[in-house]
């Protein structure tokens, strides 16, 4: 006999032993008609903060559906520290970045204009909602921070010094797995992996860039990857050298 699968669903307000939570119509609806979820059924639950907890349906609405808090079954993971620049790009890949990147353990989302970047506006709420489903469906407890989109350069002006950057540079040939690991293997603390758009950074970008403190230019590989896949291919690789992956 297989063994039920908890839905597990992100819920906007304090948990704790007892306390009763009221789902919204959105997710009301999913958990009651879409998924046939009935009054007694379990169901997991996080906030970001206060870890995860067990609940069970206590009223099943369409509408409005009540849930009640028993125990917590994980404690609240520390928020990640790993951040991603990119640049936006068209809706449908950039939903993917969010999604994927909320999966590969990055902590803050920044969304940086560039001298070729082609999309020019960034729907920040579209991104969380994108990264929750995300996170509800791979057990993390944290989501990620969204930032506001900024000018690459003026970020660059006010960079933390603590905060090193793996830069993703097209122009750096060469083996990927190789490379990065060779290239990233002094780096401690905090770091920011800055993914370009399609045509990359500009020349302007690229000086300002390499002209920070604690700034290491890395290749992804041989070929030009697209800009969703640079992410892709980028996180995995720090993840895989220094993150989630990495054996103790």
């Amino acid at each position: 006999m297989a063994l039920e699968t908890r839905q597990r669903l992100f819920c906007d307000t304090p948990l704790g032993a007892n306390a009763a939570l009221t789902l919204d119509r959105e997710q009301s609806h999913y958990l009651i008609n879409v998924l046939r979820y009935q009054a007694g059924q379990e169901v997991l639950v996080f906030n970001g903060k206060d870890g995860e907890y067990l609940t069970t349906i206590e009223a099943a609405d369409r509408k409005k559906t009540v849930l009640i808090c028993h125990h917590q079954t994980r404690p609240q993971d520390p928020m990640p520290t790993l951040m991603l620049g990119f640049a936006p790009i068209k809706k449908a890949r950039i939903d993917f970045i969010a999604e994927k990147a909320t999966e590969l353990g990055v902590g803050i989302l920044q969304p940086m204009m560039t001298d070729y970047t082609q999309v020019n506006r960034v729907n920040t709420d579209r991104l969380l909602a994108n990264a929750i489903e995300a996170a509800e469906q791979t057990g993390r407890t944290t989501l990620p921070e969204i930032l506001s989109p900024r000018p690459l350069l003026d970020l660059l002006e006010d960079w933390p010094k603590n905060r090193h950057i793996i830069f993703c540079d097209e122009d750096c040939a060469g083996s990927a797995q190789h490379d990065f690991a060779y290239q990233v293997a002094g780096i401690s603390g905090d770091v920011a992996i800055l993914i370009g758009p399609e045509g990359g950074f500009s020349p302007r970008e690229r000086q300002a860039i390499m002209a920070l403190d604690g700034v290491v230019p890395v290749s992804l590989g041989r070929n030009i990857l697209r800009a969703d896949t640079a992410m892709l291919a980028a996180l995995a690789l720090w993840q895989g050298f220094a993150g989630d992956w990495k054996e103790s």
